[in-house]
């Protein structure tokens, strides 16, 4: 910790290495070390975890992981700028921090990191989406994570926690709270950041569920999630024809009525569907 302490302010670090944000690479600092002291700790207890993170530009997220006693942090960064910046961190913190340049779409993190693992990361907000969709979907389930601790432009956070009925509810909400738990946790208005970005940004919890929280086949399910919320404001009778000839008659042995659209289907009854149409082929 006196190591950590001992290290120069964030805006020292970013002018003395040139820093500044980059828009290309969806950068937007946090260089308030008692907000992403706040934002470790939305992680739990990280004494007995190694810990991802995406993302970290000069670290202030990265010096709360460690301050808060983060066993590892794998730091995956792709602007080489910030790599002299985090190695300073990884020399305050012999043996506990691994800084690696590369894209995160693109690289396993299990190369370095060993079980468990969480994921704690204040994602660019240009690949932020994509990661996530990719940690929901991987070949196993459980996945190699136990939670997800992530920030997000505030639309998007809602948009993972979002319940049936609202605009917000898509087919992100279906695919994080089919194995997940998923809440907001924190809400950070612009001015926390630097540059400000124009919207507010908030950090949603995941938690890992042993299982699916209905059973479905992950790739029907998926499939039946795009087609009916890429054309939400159509009734399922129309958006999901394509799906299956005796569609009306697949939604109703599912309990949704044809003339449903998809934000008043529940995850449950999009599971149904789902196993309805795995079932008859």
């Amino acid at each position: 910790m006196a190591a950590i302490d001992s290290l120069p302010p964030l805006r020292e670090v970013i002018a003395r290495h040139g820093l500044r944000a980059r828009k290309a690479l969806g950068q937007n600092f946090l260089l308030d070390l008692n907000l992403t002291a706040r934002i470790a700790r939305q992680a739990g207890d990280l004494s007995q975890c190694d810990v991802l993170e995406v993302g970290p530009g000069p670290g202030g997220l990265t010096r709360g992981l460690l301050a808060e006693g983060a066993r590892r942090v794998l730091a995956v960064e792709k602007d080489p700028r910030c790599i002299p910046a985090l190695e300073e961190i990884a020399a305050a913190c012999p043996g506990r921090l691994t800084v690696v340049q590369g894209d995160a779409l693109e690289i396993d993190p299990m190369e370095w990191l060993r079980p468990p693992v969480r994921v704690v990361a204040n994602l660019p907000y240009n690949v932020g989406t994509e990661l996530l969709v990719r940690w929901l979907r991987p070949p196993r389930w459980p996945p190699f994570w136990e939670s997800l601790t992530l920030m997000f432009q505030r639309e998007v956070a809602e948009r993972i926690v979002a319940r049936p009925g609202g605009k917000a509810y898509g087919r992100l909400a279906i695919l994080a709270q089919w194995r997940c738990d998923a809440r907001i946790v924190m809400q950070l208005p612009p001015g926390a950041f630097t540059p400000p970005p124009k919207v507010a940004s908030a950090v949603v919890h995941l938690t890992a569920l042993p299982a699916p929280r209905f059973p479905a086949d992950g790739q029907i399910l998926s499939r039946v999630v795009a087609a009916a919320f890429n054309q939400r404001r159509k009734m399922l009778r129309s958006s999901l024809k394509t799906l299956a000839p005796d569609i009306e008659d697949r939604l109703r042995a599912a309990g949704i009525r044809p003339t449903d659209r998809a934000e008043a289907v529940s995850l449950e009854r999009f599971c149904a569907l789902a196993r309805e149409l795995e079932r008859n082929g």
